[in-house]
C-alpha cells in the first residue's frame, strides 16, 4: 500500500472495500505506515463489528548465530496502539488452533507432545492444552530461564515450564529412531 499524497488529509482519501470485516496482522517484512493508516481506517470505520486478528505477539525472531529480527508481535502491537484496542491472537499461545485441530481429529491430549523453541508460546500452549511438553534449546530459550521459572513460586511462571528439554531437535530424532 502506498499513501495517496504527501498530506494526513490526503492519507484517509483512499478508497476503502466495502467487503472488509476484519483485519489480520501477520508477519510482514512490508509492514509500512500506510498499511497502518488503512488498518485503523477498517477499524474506525467497522467499529466493534471488525474484528482485530493477530497471527502471533513474537516479539523476536531469532536467526543463526544469535541475531534476531522484530517478531510479528511488534506489528500487532503497532495495530493495537494506533485502534486502541487488543487483537484476539489465534496463534500460540492461544488454544484457539489446538481446539481447531482438537475438533476435526481425534487428539488425545495424554498421547500428544508439544514441540517448541519458546516458552511464551509453545510451552505455554502445550501446558494449557495439557499435553506433554518438549522444549528444544535452539531458539530464543535458555536453560536458566527455564530454571528461573521452575524455581519461582509464580503460578504464572510455573505453566512456562516444559516437561522434557532437548539441546537440540536432532536429539529428538535420534532418539525416535532408535
Amino acid at each position: 500500500a502506498t499513501l495517496p499524497g504527501p498530506a494526513p488529509a490526503d492519507w484517509v482519501q483512499a478508497p476503502l472495500d466495502p467487503a472488509v470485516r476484519a483485519v489480520l496482522v501477520g508477519f510482514d517484512e512490508h509492514f509500512s505506515y500506510a498499511k497502518l493508516c488503512q488498518a485503523l481506517r477498517y477499524l474506525l470505520r467497522g467499529g466493534p463489528d471488525c474484528l482485530l486478528v493477530g497471527t502471533n505477539r513474537d516479539h523476536r525472531l531469532p536467526l543463526e548465530g544469535g541475531a534476531a529480527i522484530p517478531g510479528t508481535g511488534c506489528l500487532v502491537k503497532a495495530v493495537e496502539t494506533a485502534a486502541q484496542r487488543e487483537a484476539f491472537i489465534v496463534g500460540k499461545p492461544n488454544r484457539f488452533m489446538f481446539d481447531c485441530v482438537a475438533s476435526e481429529f481425534d487428539v488425545d491430549p495424554a498421547r500428544t507432545i508439544m514441540v517448541g523453541d519458546r516458552l511464551d508460546t509453545d510451552i505455554l500452549m502445550g501446558n494449557d492444552c495439557h499435553l506433554t511438553t518438549l522444549l528444544t534449546l535452539t531458539g530464543v530459550t535458555t536453560l536458566d530461564e527455564v530454571r528461573g521459572h521452575q524455581d519461582s513460586d509464580c503460578p504464572a511462571r510455573n505453566r512456562l515450564v516444559p516437561d522434557y528439554y532437548v539441546d537440540s531437535i536432532a536429539d529428538l530424532l535420534q532418539v525416535l529412531g532408535e
